[in-house]
Order: structure tokens, then C-alpha cells, then sequence
């Protein structure tokens, strides 16, 4: 979980720009930029997944999967329905608080699979 943690800091903080950040929330023009975000997670998940239990390498592919589909959603929410800090939206942080929260659950469902197995 810890490691899951680790890579969640790193890819969707000190790595995401503000071209991702902003971009995949657009209505229009987000599939690039959460694309690239979504890759960073992989790429992240898999280097430290590898050093730390390489045999399920894997389990980064499908932190991927379930990261676009997040993350698109939260895009969504944001784009079609104005819930943005600049629309000062009283959802704005619910949204994110959500999305975070759906983040940090992948990454404990994602753990107990690799602890169980």
C-alpha cells in the first residue's frame, strides 16, 4: 500500500503538469493530455513495482486502466457540469476529494491483491 501511495504522490503531484492537469479536465482536447498523465502513473507503478515485486508487473497496467477511467470521469463531472475551482462550484472539492479517494482505494484493492496472492 505504502508503495501504491508512493507512486500516487509522485505521478499525480510532482510529475503531472499543468498542461495534464488542466488539459484532461477540458470538454474538448483531453484525451492527450490525460493520456499522457495516465502514462506517467504507468510508467511510475511499473519501475517501482518491478524493483519491489516484479512478478506482478501487471498489476501497473491495470492501475492504468482504472486511473484513465477515474480520471475521466472527474473530467467529465468538471467539463459538463462546471464544477471547477474558477466557477467556484460548491462540488469542486467533493469532486476531487472523490476522485482522490477512488485513487487511493485502486491502489489498497490493488495491494491486498498482490499481499493475497
Amino acid at each position: 500500500m505504502l508503495l501504491l501511495t508512493a507512486k500516487h504522490v509522485i505521478a499525480d503531484f510532482m510529475l503531472q503538469n499543468a498542461w495534464m492537469a488542466i488539459g484532461k479536465d477540458q470538454k474538448t482536447g483531453w484525451a492527450m493530455p490525460l493520456l499522457a498523465h495516465c502514462l506517467v502513473h504507468l510508467a511510475v507503478a511499473l519501475v517501482l513495482i518491478s524493483v519491489v515485486a516484479p512478478r506482478f508487473w501487471y498489476v501497473a497496467f491495470v492501475d492504468f486502466v482504472i486511473h484513465i477511467i477515474v480520471d475521466r470521469a472527474k473530467g467529465y463531472c468538471a467539463s459538463h457540469f462546471g464544477v471547477t475551482l474558477e466557477s467556484g462550484h460548491p462540488w469542486f472539492w467533493t469532486l476531487i476529494g472523490v476522485d482522490q479517494a477512488l485513487h487511493h482505494l485502486t491502489g489498497f484493492a490493488l495491494s491486498i491483491y498482490m499481499a493475497a496472492n
